[in-house]
This record gives C-alpha cells, sequence and structure tokens, in this order.
C-alpha cells in the first residue's frame, strides 16, 4: 500500500471510490438526465458508453455505497437505479467541474449551459437541486410548490437547443 493510501489521503480515497470517467458520467447521467434504467442510461449516453462498461460500473457504484439498484415494480426483468446521499453530495463537486471545464475547455454552448446556471446559482441552487434529488432518489418530502432545479436546467438546454435548430 502505498504512502497516500496509508495515510488515507482524502484525494486518492475519493478517486478509488468514484472511478474513473465513466462512473462520474454514469453519476452525471442519473443526476442530471434522470435516467434510471439500464437502457435508458445506455441508448442515451452522450458518449457511447458500450454495454459492458454501463453494466460494470453501475455494479461498483451499487458496491461502493453511491447507488442503489431495485426491481422495478412496473417490470420484472428492469431494474431501477438510485443515487445515495453518498452520490447527491457530488453536486458541488460536479458544478465546480462543469464551471472548470466552461473557462478552460472547448465546449459547446448546448452542454454547457447547465454547467452556467448551477455555476451562477452557487450553493444555493446546489442545494436546492440536492433536496430535489433527495426527493426523487430517497423519498425525502419537498415543501408544495417547491420549483424543479432539474426542470430549469433542462429548459436552459432546450432553448439552446431550439435557437441553434433556428439558427441552422
Amino acid at each position: 500500500m502505498d504512502d497516500a493510501h496509508r495515510s488515507g489521503c482524502p484525494i486518492n480515497l475519493t478517486l478509488e471510490v468514484l472511478g474513473d470517467r465513466w462512473s462520474l458520467i454514469v453519476i452525471r447521467d442519473i443526476m442530471f438526465g434522470n435516467r434510471r434504467h439500464f437502457r435508458e442510461l445506455l441508448q442515451n449516453s452522450e458518449e457511447r458508453i458500450a454495454s459492458n462498461i454501463l453494466a460494470d460500473r453501475l455494479h461498483r457504484l451499487v458496491d461502493r455505497g453511491l447507488l442503489t439498484r431495485e426491481d422495478d415494480p412496473s417490470h420484472k426483468q428492469k431494474a431501477i437505479y438510485s443515487l445515495t446521499e453518498m452520490a447527491i453530495q457530488l453536486v458541488p463537486i460536479l458544478a465546480h467541474m462543469g464551471a472548470w471545464g466552461r473557462r478552460h475547455l472547448p465546449v459547446s454552448e448546448e452542454l454547457s449551459i447547465r454547467a452556467e446556471l448551477l455555476e451562477t446559482g452557487g450553493a444555493e441552487l446546489w442545494d436546492a437541486f440536492m433536496d430535489e434529488l433527495r426527493a426523487k432518489h430517497l423519498g425525502k418530502k419537498l415543501a408544495a410548490g417547491t420549483p424543479s432545479v432539474l426542470g430549469r436546467l433542462t429548459e436552459a438546454y432546450l432553448d439552446v437547443v431550439a435557437s441553434k435548430a433556428k439558427s441552422a
């Protein structure tokens, strides 16, 4: 065991739990794309994840406590994947990663609009989004009339896509 792992270096331990880019992509797609079934994650993957890699990452994320897997009551051969509290608490990290990417990498407007909104919304928006995710994935209650952060992020994305289609 290396010194960083033995000493409990938080960055190394975090990287061990999160794994590789595919793990973060799966979490992102569940979190921001509301994709909860294997087929949804596979068919709607922007990065075109292979089915064997997706199956492996879902299994790892469940084993590491970032996701839960339950049988779908509407279909005996389907499972529903849900974020755990540990995964929900990644929202600020993902927001910071998105903001960094927007500043330093050649990103498309339509795929970076959500990152922009999360960056400008800051901790208040992240907290509201985490509460929404807790309601959706953990069964917590939201106050009646609470606006949907995911709805706002999705609407902004669709607006940019529609605007680009009109100008094309």
